[in-house]
């Protein structure tokens, strides 16, 4: 028998089967073998921030992007919505196949297309280019993200590696956010913008794939690939109407989206009771963790991202603040965010999860309410106090997200339990910011308007505080 130490299998044995041994066992080990704790959270954190650097993109070159595009205003949502729009329609799916087939097949491929992705949207030409490049962008971020969440449950098995984890991965979401805007002011136009991204998501995709250890777990059975296009579908129509009811809500092809969105996601619960491999198990929703996760998702993305993609375009317009202003404006929310979320995980142990997405929207709430009248004034400096309570609460949010997300589901289950939060974070996100822009333009004065959708975005997270607040005391009764 050959054993690793004989001569057939030294390296100084000159045969024909040695270099091929040697060359194949570290490929075992990288993908196979047990993972590399650090090394995973490191590449998964960088990928996460590459990913909602692209999402924010648009948020400081809107402007630049809608003028070099022929953009006009009702259209604009489009351009902001495109990847929240890839993200909510192939989470789901995306975590099941992560789950199933390979978190670090599933995450590697998402992330080499995000790349991909990126480039070409710095290519296009008009808005639907540009779009359906943005979408795409979505769909590859769905995969990274979702197969994140499952490659860090595999790294870090035990509940205080996990709770490290999941606080780090929370805090470079609120990283990307933070960082994002103030790359893409930098660089000379938002093209050069969409290049350097696209080239640091292949960068990242590189590392990935001599770091990362593969893991699943396989529940047999196909893709649920009918529930996933009917999904998609009833998500388009959302937003179709959303974009559409600005320009008036009465309207017949606002109705029969909406109609059509309402049907679909009926027919796509049906087809979710009757597959074996469903893209997300309907059983969850009994779970009080899981619709607090849900819920928590859903309002950060209506009250939170919904507000804040929309709310640098308005002080550009009001304020005349150039992009790197903007950002380095921003940077007092999103910064402070980043801080919050990484330092959230002191809080383990005497502030449950559940009461952290409270506390946040809460504070959400309160920080857009004393921003009220700051752009009518035009002063940036009566925002300063609202922007930084908001990124404490959106500290909060984003790192409470993810571990909640991972508890409120057996662990073999861990990436479609993610793709869950998130999907809905996004599907509110796709809501929030067409709300957000039907509202800031509703009134025939930005400053306004912005009024007007703050003061919404306020009573959405206070809303989205008792959801989840509802969810908790649900479980108490329960226990």
């Amino acid at each position: 028998m050959t054993g690793l130490n004989s001569p057939t299998t030294s390296p100084t044995a000159p045969t024909a089967a040695g270099p091929t041994t040697r060359t194949a066992a570290p490929r075992l080990r990288r993908r196979d073998g047990p993972p590399h704790p650090r090394a995973t959270l490191a590449v998964t954190s960088a990928a996460t921030t590459v990913a909602l650097m692209t999402y924010t993109a648009p948020i400081i070159t809107l402007r630049g992007t809608a003028a070099a595009l022929h953009t006009p205003l009702s259209a604009q949502a489009w351009l902001l919505n495109g990847t929240p729009l890839g993200l909510a329609a192939l989470l789901l799916i995306a975590g099941s196949l992560a789950d199933d087939y390979g978190r670090r097949r599933v995450f590697l491929a998402g992330t080499l297309t995000l790349g991909l992705t990126t480039v070409l949207g710095a290519l296009a030409t008009t808005t639907w280019q540009f779009t359906l490049a943005r979408i795409a962008q979505g769909a590859a971020s769905a995969a990274l993200l979702a197969s994140s969440l499952g490659l860090l449950v595999h790294a870090f098995p035990t509940p205080r590696g996990r709770l490290h984890a999941t606080g780090v991965w929370g805090a470079f979401v609120s990283g990307g956010i933070a960082v994002g805007p103030l790359v893409t002011g930098a660089l000379p136009n938002w093209r050069a913008a969409y290049a350097v991204l696209g080239l640091a998501a292949l960068v990242t995709a590189a590392l990935g794939t001599r770091t990362l250890s593969e893991s699943r777990a396989p529940r047999g059975g196909r893709p649920d690939i009918l529930g996933a296009l009917t999904f998609g579908l009833a998500l388009v129509a959302l937003v179709a109407a959303l974009t559409l009811g600005r320009d008036g809500w009465l309207r017949a092809p606002v109705g029969l989206l909406l109609a059509a969105a309402v049907a679909l996601l009926g027919v796509f619960a049906l087809l979710e009771r009757r597959t074996g491999t469903p893209m997300i198990d309907l059983s969850l929703l009994r779970r009080p963790r899981f619709l607090a996760s849900s819920a928590g998702g859903l309002f950060t993305g209506l009250a939170v991202i919904g507000l804040f993609s929309f709310l640098p375009a308005v002080l550009q317009q009001t304020l005349r603040m150039s992009p790197m202003t903007t950002a380095w404006l921003l940077l007092l929310w999103s910064g402070t965010s980043f801080a919050v979320a990484l330092q959230a995980k002191r809080l383990a142990g005497r502030v449950t999860p559940r009461r952290q997405l409270v506390l946040g929207f809460v504070l959400h709430a309160i920080g857009v309410l004393t921003m009220l009248g700051a752009i009518g004034a035009g002063s940036w400096l009566r925002l300063l106090p609202g922007l930084l309570l908001g990124g404490v609460g959106t500290g909060l949010l984003n790192a409470a997200l993810p571990l909640l997300s991972v508890e409120s589901v057996p662990p073999e289950r861990a990436a479609m339990g993610s793709g869950a939060q998130q999907t809905l974070r996004y599907i509110g996100s796709c809501a929030g910011v067409a709300l957000t822009i039907a509202l800031a333009t509703s009134t025939g004065s930005l400053a306004r308007g912005a009024d007007v959708a703050m003061v919404v975005s306020a009573g959405l997270a206070l809303a989205g505080a008792v959801g989840v607040g509802v969810a908790r005391e649900r479980e108490r009764k329960l226990g």
